[in-house]
């Protein structure tokens, strides 16, 4: 059986340059995604609607019959805008359903093939949302909550030769990014970044690469901020 490293959420912005990268290094890379991916090259697609949990355990089911997960990256992720009155419970429950249950649910899919084999990685993708922005209660919740399903994953599995780590994303260049600024906001925020420029997705690529490395062993239970430093400061 062929291992492989499942990414959820690869057809574009960050999981995409995650899916390449990984194919770079040499990995049998497996997505899951609703959507085409926009580099049908860069990994096995698997089409499927992971906010619906059986259609999620049909294709985690179909993908241990072909490949053997010993490195998974739980990347797929949904925002809400709002201010605190006025988030819908409705719009609550589907973020966490998506940005949460879906990592829980593939990680338990995968941890028993990695326990039999003594080696796994997971790396959970969270966000700079977890030290607090404003309207994203939703959104900033859900991607803590994957922070401490790490954690606590991290101490769980680790005597099984299993790391578990976490990658907290700043403001990242991508199609959802610009939509959501005026150019004039999207200027503002990038001169605010402490580096002086947007991350690209192949600055996630790279230390989503590292964490999943075999020489990465002696990394477990970390968030690494990869945020050109807003998660310490500002510019200006």
């Amino acid at each position: 059986m062929v291992d492989c490293v499942l990414v959820t959420g690869g057809s574009r912005n960050i999981g995409r340059g995650i899916c390449e990268r990984l194919t770079e290094d040499g990995h049998t890379v497996v997505q899951f995604d609703v959507l085409e991916p926009e580099n049908p090259g860069a990994a096995i697609f698997v089409k499927v609607d992971l906010s619906n949990e059986k259609a999620t355990a049909d294709a985690l089911t179909t993908l241990s019959q072909q490949h053997r997960v010993t490195r998974l990256v739980n990347n797929v992720g949904i925002s809400s805008v709002a201010n605190v009155e006025d988030v819908s419970l409705d719009e609550f429950d589907r973020v966490i359903r998506i940005n949460t249950r879906v990592a829980l649910q593939c990680a338990q899919a995968a941890v028993p093939g990695m326990k039999a084999v003594g080696f796994g990685r997971i790396v959970n993708i969270a966000s700079r949302a977890i030290v607090g922005i404003p309207q994203l209660s939703s959104y900033a919740a859900s991607k803590a909550a994957v922070v401490g399903l790490m954690k606590t994953w991290a101490m769980e599995l680790s005597p099984s030769g299993i790391t578990a780590n976490a990658v907290a994303p700043g403001p990242i260049d991508t199609d959802m990014l610009r939509g959501a600024y005026t150019t004039e906001v999207y200027e503002q925020v990038r001169a605010s970044v402490p580096v002086g420029r947007f991350g690209q997705p192949a600055d996630i690529a790279n230390a989503v690469s590292f964490l999943l490395d075999d020489r990465s062993s002696f990394v477990n239970g970390q968030v690494l901020h990869v945020c050109g430093g807003m998660s310490i400061g500002r510019a200006g």
